[in-house]
């Protein structure tokens, strides 16, 4: 089964990419990280899953990252949330699974909660909604605070890579998006997956999440050792078992 590729206007008019696979429903719709790509192991891992099993499947680029156009330090969480709202809307058929990677588990949150009816189900791997707030800003000393607010954004070293730049606009626009402050209403199974060794999104971050979400189906696995990517190969056979639960729940 081939993927298909291509690009689709954001609501700014912005190129997205994507690729997608033809399958039977639910679909899944994998939602990427911050400053990461479709191209990432955890994308490809359910581009094969999916593949072997028939499945339709979704993957894209946000804004700035990736194939997609736009400039990363342009980005802000509503407006990737509404880039990843334009794919679901415009590629997919039917009720989706959304698997969401880090602050794709946030933008995964966003979708569910303003598209309840096309979203079936949610799995979070390390998922970090208000990280923009609560694991950068308030964590983040004050001379760099101060640097954010009068140059207009600060580079933040990385350990996969380059230095990136933290905004202001990122920040405070973040700030319209916070979700764990008050009940987030979903009833669909929610499943969280984290690693206990995650260095960046601390791993009650899910607990969190499980605490605010009304429902009464979410579930919390917690990885002895596992790194805030979750990509080694137990960490993606453990993310095809949650999947196949969920699709054999959805058939039940």
């Amino acid at each position: 089964m081939d993927e298909i590729t291509g690009t689709l206007p954001a609501p700014d008019g912005t190129p997205i990419a994507f690729r997608r696979l033809e399958g039977s429903g639910p679909g899944i719709v994998f939602l990427g990280g911050f400053h990461s790509d479709m191209t990432g192991s955890k994308a490809q891992f359910l581009a094969e899953w999916c593949a072997a099993r028939g499945q339709a499947y979704l993957r894209l680029d946000y804004s700035g990252h990736g194939a997609s156009g736009g400039r990363f330090e342009e980005g802000t969480i509503g407006r990737w949330a509404a880039d990843a709202e334009a794919a679901l809307l415009a590629l997919t058929r039917g009720p989706q699974i959304l698997v969401g990677s880090s602050m794709g588990g946030w933008i995964a949150l966003l979708l569910a909660l303003r598209h309840p009816t096309r979203v079936r189900a949610l799995v979070g791997i390390a998922p970090a909604p208000d990280f923009t707030e609560d694991l950068m800003w308030a964590e983040m000393p004050e001379p760099v605070r101060q640097a954010i607010l009068a140059e207009g954004q600060w580079l933040r070293p990385s350990a996969y890579g380059e230095p990136y730049p933290i905004t202001r606009a990122l920040i405070e626009e973040g700030r319209r998006h916070l979700l764990l402050r008050t009940p987030i209403a979903l009833d669909m199974p929610i499943r969280l997956l984290h690693g206990q060794a995650d260095a960046d999104v601390p791993w009650q971050h899910s607990l969190r999440i499980a605490e605010q979400v009304t429902g009464q189906d979410v579930q919390v696995t917690l990885v002895k050792g596992g790194d805030h990517r979750l990509s080694a190969p137990d960490d993606l056979s453990l993310l095809g078992r949650t999947l196949e639960a969920l699709l054999r729940q959805d058939r039940a």
